[in-house]
């Protein structure tokens, strides 16, 4: 790799790093300059923009949530086992120590909730493909006959995600130690109903 991509990467993975602290307005050239040691004629030699750079920490956001969450789900079983995976997955993104329980896409949907613009239309697609990987898993555990065929896979998405957003906030916001328990106990239950309903209509 030739050492302006190492120093591109470099400066992405900095403008990640503070952008899950400080979120996207308050990510400054100046200030990441200085992190970087760098100055900001060298950033802009690589982003000419605050929107090019913010555009490409997004997509660094989205490769590391694949490689968190997704691609390791994906290796395990259809049904049940890659979708408990999934949520294995997504509790470590959401509280490990990979991301220090800051997850960008939450923020990001709180802070440009009413922003149109490119940023924002990235933000969705990306949530966007969260919940159809989610409602995707499910429908396989359907074709498996693991989950059951009445089960709406996008209503599972959404109780899935908003585990997550419940757990996130009590883990971070409000500092609850049994944060995680909770979590877990939440998604059993998600999964007990579509067991329940799988073995009753068995």
């Amino acid at each position: 790799m030739q050492k302006g991509q190492l120093t591109r990467n470099a400066i992405i993975e900095q403008a990640l790093d503070t952008a899950t602290r400080v979120g996207f307005e308050q990510l400054s050239l100046a200030s990441l300059a200085a992190d970087t040691n760098m100055s900001k004629s060298g950033l802009y030699a690589h982003f000419k923009s605050k929107e090019a750079l913010q555009q490409a920490v997004l997509e660094l956001a989205i490769e590391r949530f694949a490689t968190m969450v997704a691609r390791p789900a994906m290796r395990q079983p259809r049904g049940v086992p890659r979708l408990e995976a999934l949520f294995e997955g997504y509790l470590q993104w959401l509280g490990g120590t990979v991301t220090q329980g800051r997850c960008l896409f939450m923020a990001l949907g709180q802070e440009y909730r009413d922003k149109p613009g490119a940023i924002r239309d990235q933000v969705v697609q990306s949530l966007k493909d969260w919940h159809g990987t989610i409602a995707r898993v499910v429908t396989d555990g359907i074709e498996e006959g693991q989950v059951a065929p009445d089960v709406d896979p996008r209503q599972f998405a959404f109780e899935l995600v908003g585990i997550g957003m419940s757990f996130q906030q009590s883990f971070k916001l409000l500092g609850r130690a049994d944060a995680e328990a909770m979590a877990r106990r939440a998604f059993a239950g998600l999964l007990e109903r579509t067991r329940q309903r799988t073995s009753m209509a068995g």
